[in-house]
């Protein structure tokens, strides 16, 4: 495998563009994710100049993609740093520190290649080397109806723990999968 996995930097939103809607274009697209291409489509660039900026630089987000030596991107999986007694993206209350991995894609003719596993690897590493917060554990949330993904996650580590979520429009659960920090 030839590809660099690495954070996202603020000045490439044009690529982390491009590397979303080929996401939102994929076809598990409606059971993998929270947008829609037509949505995400619609978005002026500096909606995409801020998310490069924010996925970028901190401790509350970072992006990691796969880069090909010709500058391609293979694949990406973003983590979200949510700090205990803090409300999550769907706003619950947090009750331990944790990373929440979301976004993962890795484009069709990668699939199978270990891209995505080299992606949790550097997501994960990002995550448990923060100092503050120190995070517990990393979590996820799959649908119910995506078994690829489910199977792939429970291969990297992950487990079920029970708690689901109606994500999204069509009456199905998403299933939410842990994995301890190590």
């Amino acid at each position: 495998m030839q590809h660099v996995i690495r954070p996202v930097r603020a000045d490439e939103w044009r690529k982390l563009k491009e590397l979303r809607l080929a996401a939102l274009a994929d076809p598990a697209a409606p059971v993998a994710f929270m947008d829609t291409w037509q949505n995400a489509s619609a978005q002026p660039d500096s909606f995409w100049q801020e998310r490069a900026e924010r996925a970028s630089q901190g401790n509350s987000v970072r992006q990691f993609v796969a880069e090909g030596p010709d500058g391609e991107w293979a694949g990406t999986v973003a983590v979200l740093v949510e700090a205990e007694g803090a409300d999550d993206i769907f706003g619950a209350r947090v009750d331990t520190a944790q990373a929440h991995l979301v976004g993962v894609f890795v484009r069709q003719e990668f699939r199978g290649t270990g891209l995505t596993e080299l992606l949790f690897e550097g997501a994960l590493e990002w995550a448990w080397s923060l100092e503050e917060p120190r995070l517990h554990r990393a979590r996820l949330f799959v649908h119910e109806d995506n078994p690829r993904a489910q199977a792939f996650y429970r291969k990297a580590g992950f487990v079920a723990t029970g708690v689901t979520a109606l994500l999204s429009e069509d009456g199905r659960h998403d299933l939410e999968l842990e994995i301890g920090r190590p």
